[in-house]
């Protein structure tokens, strides 16, 4: 037998029998490896633990692997490897398995498997990027969503470039100087929190930010503060124009070579170099988009994240974690202090501070009127004077607005997104339609019976329980339209539209008519905005959404916030029912107020985030084979399964798409709180199962899904 052939056999024999422990269940005793085709093995600590690049939950485990004597120095935890994986058979001959990359998470002086082990066949870098914290962390965040260690590894560890490797980080700065509150004294909580931070401690707060543009340079005096303590801090956000106008603060608070800025846009080379200055000690500070969660920052004292709500903060790479998840996996994990900011509340953050584990932080209801624009909606006395002020999609009100308000200033015009897939609501107050068992979403799948969108239950005589009208319609949105019927109506004033093929960061401070989806609104030089007209209220509303009013309530304040104080001529229109409950904690400016509503509606119903949910979904034998095999916890749920909508082969497809043409269902999987891990454990120990097995097609599982409906 050759080297080659013997090299691969040895592979092979190492999986074959690790598969076989698994499935008997046995425990071998320890073995130390024997010598490598003759070559001595590392004195001491021969056997390396090795995670391998494989994102497969039946895989999900670390392999023992040789660490030949030459490598002994190199091998060391945290290090990328190169190993020999895998193994089959074609024709009656054995082959191994090919190289596939891994990292060292453990040196040993014995090994569990009892054969021979195969070796190393590479060190690809000393550097140590996998640390013991930052794989903690990653165990923790696939634990938390039933997915794979490897998966998880991939998103938090960026992939290597030898350049920045072979070159030396600064020296780390010492601590700079701690600013004063500045804009924190505002808030009555807000010095205590700042002072809190200085004494190294770990304060957790949900701050509900005032509006206006002063929110970045809020957060970059809490992450200087921290810094300025001798511990680290990292600031989450949710695109690079937020993520730049929080590094320009800092930077304008501190200076360079403080902080990194960890976004795409800097490339993957330099990007890469940030992370190590970061990983190795250099720079305390992280202010970054979505990927920068996992920034493997030293001594963590600060973790923050702005605008939770938004849904560029869910990965959707597997196992598809949210940032406000992760970060407070850290702030509990690695003692810090977690601040959730925004102009709007997620129902996640009221129940944060329901339970206790944040204080809220906000500023009292005199400095809120002073600082928020005027919100007027459509009420009786415009109806008196417009008899179509209700149903028309631009008012007499919107039109008066915009008229007066060019004369001092820009003009913001919100309009949701366009796309959006036709929902349900009653025809006479466009309430959105729901089923009277579970509360889902009803739909008509491809023009058939009304039912349910979660449970499948057919609704034959369905009510809106609101005004009790018993016809329904469906709520669809254009954008593109109300920038051309501006255009027409104002000829003189230039239109600017901002959106996703074309997002602009700012405008100047000159009449001009701003049409920008939600999102995409730029930021207004000078006071801001002289108003805001936010179109299609029932376009947002109306979606059967269990964050429905609480996604429309976080859209508006955005872009509100952006438009001038009362006291400066700012107004909002927002174009809704003006009883709504989302309408009415716009005009109040209460976001806190209506998440705690929320979260009480919620925990009647047993809905997230009360209780945790998890969607399965895949063929329906797929689907239905792993249910029935998975050892949920007694007190779970199953909702379904129902069909989902099938993709034609030339429709944009994500990554949680089903393939094209293929008929698949999902069903949800609902356990009180409490038990959100026992679910996530006992998904993922059936789909190991069955990809053990090999017992039929993959199915698909996501822990709190964001749309359930």
């Amino acid at each position: 037998m050759s080297g080659e052939q013997e090299h691969r056999a040895a592979g092979a024999e190492q999986l074959a029998l690790i598969r076989a422990s698994v499935r008997a269940g046995r425990k071998e005793p320890p073995a130390r490896p024997r010598t490598w085709r003759g070559a001595a093995l590392a004195e001491g600590l021969p056997v390396a633990r090795v995670l391998v690049d494989k994102g497969l939950v039946h895989l999900d485990r670390y392999f023992d692997y040789a660490v030949p004597a030459a490598m002994d120095a190199d091998a060391q935890p945290g290090v990328r490897v190169r190993v020999r994986f895998g193994a089959g058979e074609r024709g009656g001959r054995r082959e191994g398995g090919g190289l596939i990359n891994g990292f060292i998470v453990e040196r040993r002086a014995e090994s569990d498997f009892p054969g021979t082990l195969a070796p190393i066949a590479q060190v690809l870098s000393t550097e140590p990027v996998l640390t013991p914290a930052l794989l903690a962390l990653c165990r923790a965040v696939a634990d938390r969503y039933a997915g794979a260690l490897a998966d998880v590894v991939q998103l938090a560890v960026p992939p290597r470039r030898a350049r920045p490797e072979k070159q030396p980080s600064p020296p780390a700065p010492p601590p700079p100087a701690a600013p004063e509150p500045g804009g924190w004294a505002r808030y009555p909580r807000g010095a205590g929190f700042l002072a809190a931070l200085a004494r190294g401690e770990a304060p957790r707060a949900v701050w509900t930010a005032l509006p206006g543009p002063t929110w970045p340079g809020e957060l970059a005096r809490a992450l200087a503060t921290t810094l300025a303590a001798g511990r680290g801090a990292l600031a989450v956000l949710p695109d690079g124009r937020a993520a730049a106008r929080v590094d320009a603060e800092l930077t304008a608070l501190l200076g360079p070579g403080h902080h990194v800025l960890l976004t795409a846009d800097a490339g993957p080379e330099e990007r890469y170099r940030k992370w190590l200055a970061v990983s190795r000690g250099a720079v305390r500070g992280v202010v970054g988009t979505r990927a920068a969660m996992f920034a493997p920052v030293r001594d963590l004292g600060l973790a923050a994240i702005w605008d939770d709500g938004d849904h560029a903060h869910a990965d959707d790479h597997a196992p598809q974690p949210h940032a406000r998840d992760v970060l407070l996996l850290r702030a509990a994990h690695e003692r810090a202090g977690l601040l959730l900011g925004g102009h709007a509340h997620t129902v996640e953050a009221a129940q944060l501070v329901a339970t206790g584990f944040a204080a809220p932080l906000a500023a009292d209801r005199e400095t809120v009127r002073e600082a928020a624009a005027q919100v007027r909606t459509i009420g009786e006395a415009d109806e008196a004077r417009d008899a179509a002020a209700r149903t028309a999609r631009l008012p007499t009100l919107a039109w008066q607005t915009l008229r007066e308000a060019l004369g001092r200033g820009p003009v913001l015009i919100q309009v949701p997104r366009r796309g959006y897939v036709p929902r349900l609501a009653c025809e006479r107050c466009r309430e959105p339609a729901r089923c009277r068992h579970c509360h889902g979403p009803l739909t008509v799948p491809d023009g058939g019976e009304l039912r349910c969108g979660w449970c499948g239950r057919e609704e034959a005589a369905w009510h809106c329980p609101e005004c009790g009208g018993g016809r329904l319609r469906a709520v669809v949105v254009g954008a593109r339209r109300t920038a051309e019927e501006l255009g027409r109506a104002f000829p003189a004033v230039p239109v600017r539209t901002s959106g996703r093929d074309h997002i602009l960061d700012t405008v100047p401070d000159r009449p001009a008519l701003v049409v920008a989806t939600p999102g995409a609104e730029p930021v207004a030089e000078g006071p801001g905005y002289a108003a805001a007209l936010l179109l299609d209220g029932w376009a947002l509303l109306g979606r059967p959404d269990l964050r429905a009013g609480e996604e429309a309530l976080r859209r508006w304040l955005s872009a509100a916030a952006l438009v001038r104080a009362r006291g400066e001529g700012g107004t909002v229109v927002v174009l809704a029912e003006a009883t709504l409950r989302p309408v009415q904690a716009l005009v109040r400016w209460d976001p806190a107020g209506h998440a705690e509503r929320e979260l009480a509606d919620r925990a009647a119903l047993g809905q997230p985030p009360v209780s945790r949910m998890a969607a399965v979904s895949g063929l329906p034998e797929a689907v239905d084979g792993l249910l029935e095999t998975a050892g949920l916890p007694p007190d779970a749920e199953i909702l379904g399964p129902v069909p989902l909508p099938v993709r034609s082969p030339g429709q944009p497809r994500r990554p949680c798409d089903p393939p094209p043409g293929e008929v698949w269902v999902r069903a949800l999987v609902r356990v009180p709180p409490g038990s959100g891990g026992a679910l996530a454990a006992a998904l993922k120990a059936a789909q190991a199962a069955r990809a053990t097995r090999r017992e039929g097609p993959p199915v698909r599982i996501r822990i709190d899904p964001p749309d359930i409906g």
